[in-house]
């Protein structure tokens, strides 16, 4: 591959209302790769796409149909022989941008690459507990993964194997704690009908001691301790996510 020429690559964006924080990520792949395919929302209206279109985006307006779907959508719109899938709240890093450009020329059979991502919550980079090293299956060859249709935490579904990228994908995490407590409402309920559909109960054990084991694992056995008042902030809110959808099964059971 020729130095100075692109690597082939469609990068894979769904975006909703995100002017304030998606110029950061285009930034971090304009030039280098190929080819950019943002898929935005029906009812965007603040200049995400204009700001798209300015890095040579290719911008494409659906209804939304899900996390996993829309993703499908942006997938099915690449030309190239790689694709590599970020959020608009991400950036691809020097480092990682040079593993990625060396496996892309590189001839292993991995059919898709994982990489570490690490988050910045509330001024602070978190380095341990359950937040880190969070790889995510992002970079693919074309035609190998497809996206669940799962309510939340979508994930890959790949045809072959995973290879180890070790560069980090920098998260920069915007939401507030509000917005945090909020979600934990939406992603129990989708994981309380799950649980619903397949017959599955909580007992008491669910309840008292995976919540704890989820504390203790994030806190101490990963070292959460080390990312200050943010990781044991962290650490108790793991711990409450996990009680709340087996308290949700709980009370559906309608049981004592």
């Amino acid at each position: 591959m020729n130095p100075s020429s692109p690597s082939p690559i469609s990068i894979c964006l769904i975006a909703g209302n995100e002017a304030a924080r998606i110029r950061r990520v285009l930034e971090s792949v304009a030039g280098w790769t190929a080819e950019i395919i943002v898929v935005i929302n029906a009812d965007v209206n603040d200049g995400t796409d204009t700001i798209a279109e300015s890095f040579g985006a290719k911008v494409f307006r659906e209804p939304w149909k899900g996390f996993g779907p829309q993703k499908n959508s942006a997938v099915a719109r690449a030309s190239q022989p790689w694709l590599l899938n970020l959020d608009a709240d991400e950036e691809v890093t020097p480092a990682l941008r040079a593993e990625i450009e060396q496996a892309v020329a590189g001839s292993e059979a991995h059919a898709a690459y994982s990489f570490p991502r690490l988050t910045q919550f509330s001024g602070r980079w978190i380095r341990h507990g359950d937040w880190y090293p969070d790889r995510q299956t992002r970079l693919w060859r074309r035609g190998l993964v497809r996206w669940s249709n799962a309510p939340v935490h979508e994930s890959p579904e790949v045809k072959g194997t995973v290879g180890r990228l070790r560069a980090e994908l920098r998260h920069y995490m915007t939401e507030t704690i509000d917005r945090q407590i909020a979600k934990i409402s939406t992603y129990t309920e989708a994981f309380a009908r799950a649980a619903a559909a397949q017959n599955r109960t909580a007992s008491g054990f669910d309840l008292l001691l995976r919540p704890l084991w989820r504390f203790l694992r994030s806190y101490c056995f990963r070292l959460g301790f080390l990312d200050g008042w943010q990781g044991i902030y962290i650490a108790w809110m793991t711990a409450f996510y996990t009680a709340t959808r087996y308290a949700k099964i709980r009370a559906a059971q309608k049981t004592d």
